[in-house]
C-alpha cells in the first residue's frame, strides 16, 4: 500500500507556516509523504532563507516544497490582511485545483488528505469537490478558536453586532478558567486597518462554516494549558507544543536567515541573566517607541538579545542607533532574526519580552521562560490574558496616556518578572506539564498518534 500523501496548506504568514511545517516533519517521521504549499511569494522567501542558513531541499526529507500564486501583484503589500484574504479566497481555489491535477498527472502519489489552516477555509470546499479527505489545523490557542466559533452566541448575547463590532465595553469569559477578554480586544477587530475589518470578519464567519467539512481539527496546544477550552470543545485535538526535532536542525519555513552567532553570545552569560526581546513577524514600532524600548533595555543594566527585523521600524535615526549600540557595547546584541527555539532553551535567558504570538507563547512555555507581554494585534491580547490572568507566568506592560510604553515601565517590569518567585514556580510547573504532554504516553503524544492513524487508515 502506498504511503498517504498529505497536501499541507498554511495561511500565508510566518506564524502560520512554522507550526504546520513542524507538524509536517512529524508526519514524515511516520511514513507520510507531504507536499507543502506556500504562496509563490512566501515560497521564494523560505527557499532563500534556507539557502542562507546552509540548508538545501534534501534536508527536508519527505517534504516537497511548492508555490502557487496568491492573486496579488508583485508590488502589493502582503501584510495588508484585508487585501490578502480577499485575493486568497478569489484566486487560490483554482490554483490549488490545478496543483492537485499536476501532481496526479505527473504520476506522483495521489493526494489522500488535505491538512489546511483554518484560515484557508475555502480549501476545504476544494477538497470536497476533488474527493480529498480534509483535516483542519489551528495554529493558535483553543480559546482563540472558541472566540471565533462563539460569534453567533456573542451576537445573540448582545456583546457584538452582526458586523462583529462590540456593542458594549466590558471584559467577559466564555467559561471559568478561560482567559478573560475585553471586547476592545476581539481578534477580528484588531487585525489591521478599520477599513479591512468587514473583509476579515466575513472571512472568519465563512471559515467557521467551511471548517465543518474537515473530519478533525488539531491544534498547537496541550490539555493542561487550556483545560476549560478543551472541555468546551472536546473534539479539538491538542498535539502541541509542536517542534520539528529535538536538535532544532530541520528547516521550519523561516522567511529570514537566522543569525546563529547569538547562541555563542549567549554562552558567555550567566544562567538567567539575559533579557530576550522579539516581536514576531508583523509588529512594527514608530521611532519614538523604538527608542523608549532601547533605553528601557539599557536602563535594566542587564544583557539583552533583541530581534529587530529590517521592517520593524521606519524612519529611525541611524546615528541614534549607532550611538546606542556604542553605549551598550557587548552587553546588547541586536540581530535581524534568530533561532528562537534554541534561544529560549538556553540557560542564560531570564525572561522573554514578547508580542505574545501563540508560537512564541508555546515555545516560552515549553522552555520555562517567564514573559513580559507586549501584544500587538489579533489573538495576542487573549494570549497575554492566558499568561497574566490564568497561568500567571508573566506580567504585561502598561501604556501611558499617549500610548507609549516608557523606558521606566519596561525596565521596572523586567525586574519584577525576573525577581518574582511565584512566577518562577508557576513557569516551572507549566513547563513540566508541557513536556509531559509530548512525552511517550502524554496527552498530546497520544492525540498525535490518533491523528496519524486517521491519515494512514484508508
Amino acid at each position: 500500500m502506498a504511503a498517504p500523501h498529505v497536501l499541507a496548506l498554511p495561511f500565508p504568514a510566518q506564524g502560520h507556516i512554522i507550526p504546520l511545517m513542524q507538524l509536517s516533519h512529524r508526519l514524515v517521521e511516520h511514513g507520510i509523504e507531504v507536499t507543502f504549499v506556500n504562496t509563490e511569494a512566501n515560497h521564494t522567501l523560505v527557499l532563500d532563507a534556507m539557502a542562507a542558513n546552509g540548508a538545501g531541499c534534501p534536508s527536508l526529507d519527505g517534504i516537497r516544497l511548492v508555490g502557487v500564486p496568491d492573486g496579488l501583484a508583485d508590488g502589493d503589500d502582503r501584510k495588508d490582511l484585508g487585501k490578502l484574504v480577499d485575493a486568497l479566497s478569489q484566486h487560490m481555489p483554482c490554483y490549488l485545483e490545478e496543483l492537485v491535477g499536476r501532481i496526479e498527472a505527473s504520476g506522483g502519489t495521489k493526494i489522500s488528505w488535505l491538512v489546511a489552516d483554518e484560515g484557508m477555509g475555502w480549501a476545504f470546499e476544494v477538497a470536497k469537490k476533488l474527493g480529498i479527505r480534509a483535516a483542519c489545523f489551528w495554529t493558535g490557542s483553543a480559546a482563540f478558536l472558541a472566540s471565533m466559533l462563539r460569534i453567533p452566541q456573542l451576537i445573540q448575547d448582545g456583546v457584538i453586532d452582526e458586523k462583529g463590532w462590540p456593542k458594549r465595553q466590558e471584559t467577559f469569559q466564555f467559561a471559568p478558567g478561560m482567559p478573560p477578554l475585553h471586547t476592545s480586544h476581539l481578534s477580528w477587530n484588531n487585525a489591521g486597518a478599520p477599513k479591512d475589518q468587514p473583509a476579515i470578519f466575513q472571512l472568519v464567519v465563512r471559515n467557521n462554516e467551511a471548517k465543518d467539512l474537515a473530519e478533525v481539527t488539531v491544534c498547537n496546544s496541550f490539555g493542561d494549558a487550556e483545560p476549560a477550552a478543551f472541555k468546551l470543545y472536546p473534539d479539538i485535538l491538542p498535539v502541541g507544543p509542536l517542534f520539528a526535532d529535538v536538535q532544532f536542525k530541520k528547516p521550519v519555513g523561516q522567511f529570514l536567515p537566522e543569525d546563529a552567532r547569538c547562541l555563542e553570545w549567549l554562552d558567555a552569560w550567566p544562567d538567567r541573566s539575559v533579557v530576550y526581546v522579539a516581536f514576531g513577524s508583523f509588529t512594527v514600532f514608530n521611532p519614538h517607541q523604538f527608542e523608549e524600548l532601547a533605553l528601557g533595555l539599557e536602563l535594566t543594566g542587564r544583557p539583552f538579545l533583541w530581534v529587530v527585523r529590517p521592517d520593524f521600524v521606519a524612519g529611525l535615526s541611524k546615528p541614534w542607533l549607532d550611538e546606542f549600540q556604542r553605549r551598550v557595547g557587548d552587553s546588547g546584541l541586536i540581530v535581524s532574526w534568530c533561532p528562537q527555539q534554541q534561544v529560549l532553551a538556553h540557560r542564560a535567558v531570564a525572561c522573554f519580552v514578547s508580542h505574545c504570538g501563540w508560537n512564541s507563547t508555546m515555545e516560552g512555555v515549553r522552555n520555562g521562560v517567564p514573559f513580559l507581554c507586549w501584544p500587538y494585534f489579533t489573538d495576542q491580547f487573549q494570549n497575554e490574558s492566558y499568561i497574566c490572568n490564568v497561568w500567571r507566568t508573566g506580567l504585561a506592560v502598561v501604556r501611558g496616556a499617549d500610548g507609549v510604553v516608557t523606558k521606566e515601565e519596561l525596565s521596572g517590569k523586567v525586574e519584577r518578572v525576573i525577581g518574582d518567585e511565584g512566577i518562577r514556580e508557576r513557569v516551572g510547573a507549566l513547563r513540566d506539564a508541557a513536556r509531559r504532554s509530548i512525552a511517550e504516553g502524554g496527552s498530546s503524544h497520544e492525540n498525535f498518534k490518533k491523528f496519524v492513524e486517521l491519515l494512514i487508515i484508508p
